[in-house]
């Protein structure tokens, strides 16, 4: 039986896939953010998922406003990378898992989610950005990926509510599908940030941590929240953060965080956790024992 083991919420910030192609870690204004991602990358050495269910959305590199679905599930055997404008990415095309993206259109169809499906459609920053920084890719990525894609561009978007129990029904169809699979859910998006109008440049550091405690501790109450809360709070493009709220619903009722690094640089305020699930019965991470050693 599949089963996921762990779940992650990460800024998909396209600025950070440039940085990495232009070999910038060590760069002052770099480093916080990419430093951030080495603890993730051990925790995914350690877990070893065969799987990585990706929320994300397409910034119309895939999907174009004249058919914008809801939610998407990705069923192809393989993914490429989009360009997106400034030439292809030096990163492979990385393998899907087609077999359990097939059990899952069926599971969240029988728990009434009508979703769309979709094949040959290349990945743009929404997932490749924190991808790179998290898995091997040289010579090629160590396992496969479903990828969850989530309207937050066109109104009407999907409620936070929606998107909560939509995680729900993933963990579902996850824990139904026989083979014996580790899974990684991540969530990506945000956090506080405006590209447009009046408010251009908008953060809200102090929303920002308040978001992290209660994607943790208590998701039901971000879940309750209207778009308008999340855009008032975080800027217009912070609303993407409700695939967080699927991701975090995915992990059942309580969580460990085992790692939280956040960092703003410019104009978007970046993140990246480390989530596992309170009844995982898994030994030590190596975030543990490295804090123990200190």
């Amino acid at each position: 039986m599949a089963r996921i083991v762990g779940g992650i919420g990460t800024s998909h910030v396209p600025t950070i896939g440039a940085a990495y192609d232009a070999k910038r870690q060590s760069d002052p204004a770099w480093s916080p953010i990419f430093e951030g991602y080495l603890p993730v990358a051990d925790w995914l050495k350690q877990v070893k998922p065969d799987v990585m269910v990706m929320f994300y959305n397409d910034h119309a590199n895939s999907f174009f406003f004249d058919c914008y679905p809801t939610f998407a599930l990705g069923v192809s055997p393989e993914f490429g990378m989009a360009d997106e404008g400034a030439g292809r990415r030096p990163l492979p095309n990385i393998k899907g898992h087609a077999a359990l993206a097939a059990h899952m259109a069926d599971s969240l169809v029988n728990d009434e989610f009508d979703i769309a499906t979709f094949q040959d459609r290349a990945l743009d920053h929404g997932c490749n950005s924190p991808l790179s920084l998290m898995w091997p890719h040289d010579p090629d990525w160590p396992g496969a990926i479903v990828p969850i894609e989530v309207n937050v561009l066109q109104y009407p978007l999907p409620t936070p509510t929606r998107c909560f129990k939509l995680g729900e029904a993933v963990r579902h169809a996850v824990g139904s599908y026989p083979e014996d699979l580790k899974v990684v859910v991540v969530g990506t998006g945000g956090l506080s940030h405006q590209i447009h109008g009046e408010r251009t440049g908008f953060n809200n550091t102090e929303w920002d941590h308040e978001f992290l405690r209660l994607i943790a501790e208590d998701p039901k109450k971000l879940a309750s929240m209207r778009h308008a809360d999340f855009i008032r709070l975080g800027g217009a493009e912070s609303v993407e953060v409700i695939m967080w709220l699927a991701m975090r619903a995915a992990l059942g009722e309580s969580v460990r965080c085992l790692h939280q690094n956040y960092y703003l640089p410019t104009t978007t305020a970046m993140a990246v956790t480390v989530y596992e699930p309170e009844t995982n019965a898994s030994i030590l991470t190596t975030l543990e024992k490295t804090e123990e050693t200190q």
